[in-house]
């Protein structure tokens, strides 16, 4: 399908940074096939006049759990390990595999909503979140959660499972598998060590918990005698491409490792502060060179999937915190939570920016809005305004799944009743 976006305000990256400029772009299949001019063999279908409205790059959610959006404010104001070991784990224990499917169907509909793209998620139950990203347009990377004590058959289940549901996929081009090791105090030294070597062999990237707790990094010394961080990469993990999520409570140590393995860090503002965690260091982070991207987190912790929220929440706690209120910039923000995103995905390549070749994975703001109203610095207003009811139109792969604020590819009616229904049987919604 041939998409003209006509006289439209656009976010355009020059010189390693973004502008806004009035143009034309033509979309042709699955890809942005020219700026400005149109390209030769073009053949448009549909016209999206661009008055008052203004295109961006899909934002990147780079770190959540979708299935967790059935957990939404099910256990809230409680320590991250209360929150974790004694309230959501005796319930994820007690999903069904389609629970996890009507889970990542609400995930997708708030997070497209909010001109989500594409998402990196962590989870337990296989083929579900593939499923609802397949039925959706969605594009997500998917690790299959693995926790396990060095060769154990539980660990090596949870491998061949994540295996399988990567084969079973390969024909979805939208489609990422990585190896989810949950974090150093569900996966030992020894599993740890024996993911990586999957992962290298198999071509995938690491996704992992690393550094989110005191209690974690204090627990994870006592018995290892180094750091989260420290010890993944001893046990291989960041010999490829990897992505660790969190990374809140980091030495001087910690970031220098995670510079010189060029492990992408994926901050969750919300999540963190929710749970008591604290704040990453991520103006250090920044000026160290290292690639730091946005994740929500899932549901159960945020408790909102909304990109904008959190790189809004992002920009505020930092300059707060360090009194210092160019200690990060909302370009920067906003190069976060899109090409950002996309390095730690290994696909900044092909996603993460408006560019020709580039897929057409796209969101379409409307202007016209008290938020966005007067239109000085528009990618200020990104960060520090938006909040992303202003989303109307959402491109995937070079197809409308979001027009004029209707979700085109999932049935919203029947997800809302399937959710209800899931959440009355675990005891879980009140009326």
């Amino acid at each position: 399908m041939g998409i003209l976006l006509k006289e439209i305000l656009a976010v355009l990256p020059k010189d390693g940074k973004d502008e806004i400029c009035r143009t034309d772009i033509y979309l042709q299949g699955d890809k942005i096939a020219g700026i400005g001019a149109e390209p030769e063999g073009f053949s448009g279908e549909k016209v999206i006049d661009g008055k008052d409205k203004l295109v961006i790059p899909g934002l990147i959610n780079a770190h959540t759990h979708s299935y967790m959006a059935l957990l939404r404010n099910v256990a809230d104001d409680l320590t991250f390990e209360d929150w974790l070991f004694g309230h959501i784990e005796p319930i994820e224990d007690r999903l069904e595999p389609e629970d996890a499917y009507w889970g990542a169907c609400l995930a997708i509909l708030e997070m497209m909503r909010s001109g989500t793209t594409c998402f990196s998620d962590m989870q337990m139950h296989i083929h579900q979140t593939s499923r609802a990203v397949s039925e959706s347009g969605m594009r997500a990377v998917i690790a299959r959660g693995l926790v396990g004590s060095g060769d154990d058959e539980a660990g090596q289940s949870r491998l061949r499972e994540a295996y399988e549901e990567k084969e079973a996929w390969k024909d979805c081009p939208r489609l990422t598998y990585f190896l989810g090791p949950h974090a150093p105090y569900s996966c030992d030294e020894d599993f740890q060590r024996i993911v990586a070597s999957e992962a290298a062999k198999n071509h995938m990237g690491i996704h992992i918990h690393l550094s989110e707790s005191t209690n974690e990094v204090e627990n994870i010394r006592g018995q290892y005698g180094a750091s989260p961080i420290a010890l993944a990469r001893r046990a291989g993990l960041f010999d490829g491409l990897a992505a660790a999520a969190h990374c809140v409570h980091v030495d001087e140590e910690d970031l220098e490792i995670l510079k010189e393995c060029q492990v992408s860090v994926i901050t969750n503002p919300a999540s963190n502060m929710k749970l008591g965690n604290g704040f990453a260091p991520v103006p250090d982070m920044l000026a160290k060179g290292i690639n730091v991207c946005i994740g929500t987190d899932g549901a159960a912790s945020n408790n909102s999937l909304n990109m904008f929220h959190e790189m809004n929440l992002l920009g505020l706690i930092h300059k707060g915190v360090r009194q210092k209120a160019d200690c990060v910039s909302a370009r920067e923000i906003f190069r976060m939570a899109t090409i950002g995103g996309a390095k730690a995905l290994g696909m900044e390549q092909t996603i993460g920016s408006i560019e020709v070749g580039k897929k057409a994975d796209l969101a379409i703001l409307n202007l016209r809005t008290p938020s966005m109203t007067p239109r000085n610095d528009l990618l200020a207003g990104l960060c520090y305004s938006a909040n992303g009811s202003e989303v109307e139109t959402v491109i995937i792969d070079g197809k409308i799944t979001m027009e004029d604020g209707k979700i085109l590819t999932l049935d919203e009616d029947r997800i809302y009743a399937e959710i209800s229904r899931i959440c009355r049987r675990l005891g879980i919604e009140k009326d």
